[in-house]
């Protein structure tokens, strides 16, 4: 294959370009409020709640002349080194390289242009540097991308051992909580571990979406009746498939029906309606793909 022709088969596509442009959108977006978190809420709140953020805020309160953007730049060099092997390759390593830059960068101009604190409460330090953090990492995420630091080790948990991502940080970030206690004294620690806590289930949210959807498995002796109200009232599909009842040895319809949370009420009803003897089972389900739900996003 000559040069021109794999050129040509390569060349990016529209949409192509269009999700890439977003992205780095939401790199940019992200950084930026992971920065003002850290700036304007963290630091003068003596908060390091955990990671490389959190060790950069312990560094700057011992030797003050050293920024916490330089700190955060320099900690992350051995950990993007493990999230280029293991999260992706070279699409990994400029994202994440471009991200962990523009973090470091803003955290530095920020300070520098002399951005302060808005309050002197420590609880709404907390809060609002946990939440504004938790959705600039969030964003991110989206982005296909990370702030480096612990992110890296949460990705890998998450992607590993399916650990949630607000477990991953406490899991990851458990040392700097710690050295916090020992520094900043151990109730500022434990503002920090609640910080810690909650930027991790904002980011879990802004990133895997707030479309948590309900499964439902229905065991009937009315299949026709419940899948015809199921399909014409909401539009849902249905699985249908035989089960054997083990102890009378009888032949059992089994439903299998995907809905979102609040379509949960009216497919009760239907069910109720349809065959109010059926044998219902409601679990909640993290995320689906497929028609009527997420479809999956080109990488």
């Amino acid at each position: 294959m000559d040069l021109k022709t794999y050129i040509r088969q390569n060349k990016p596509t529209r949409n192509d370009i269009l999700v890439t442009s977003r992205d780095y959108g939401l790199i940019a977006l992200g950084a930026l409020l992971q920065a003002v978190g850290v700036v304007v809420f963290q630091a003068p709140a003596e908060l390091a709640s955990g990671g490389v953020s959190g060790l950069a805020v312990l560094a700057n309160f011992l030797v003050p002349a050293l920024p916490i953007g330089l700190v955060v730049l320099v900690l992350n060099i051995p950990l993007l080194a493990l999230g280029i092997r293991f999260l992706g390759g070279l699409r990994f390593f400029i994202r994440t390289v471009i991200t962990v830059v523009l973090y470091s960068a803003l955290m530095v101009i920020l300070a520098a242009i002399g951005i302060q604190s808005v309050t002197k409460d420590i609880v709404l330090n907390t809060l609002f540097g946990a939440i504004i953090g938790g959705v600039g990492s969030g964003l991110v995420f989206r982005a296909r991308s990370t702030t480096g630091g612990t992110d890296v080790l949460t990705q890998l948990l998450s992607r590993w051992k399916g650990i949630p991502l607000s477990q991953g940080y406490l899991i990851t970030d458990s040392i700097v909580m710690v050295l916090a206690g020992v520094i900043f004294g151990w109730e500022k620690a434990l503002y920090a571990l609640i910080a810690l806590y909650v930027s991790g289930l904002v980011a879990e949210t802004v990133s895997e979406g707030v479309g948590i959807v309900r499964a439902v498995t229905v065991i009937t002796q009315e299949p026709e009746r419940v899948a015809s109200a199921v399909m014409v009232h909401m539009g849902r599909g249905v699985t249908r498939w035989n089960g054997v009842g083990a102890y009378t040895g009888n032949e059992r319809p089994i439903l299998y029906i995907v809905v979102s949370r609040a379509e949960i009420s009216m497919l009760k009803s239907i069910i109720s309606e349809a065959d109010p003897h059926a044998f219902v089972v409601i679990g909640q389900v993290q995320e689906v793909y497929g028609e009527g739900f997420k479809q999956f996003e080109r990488k």
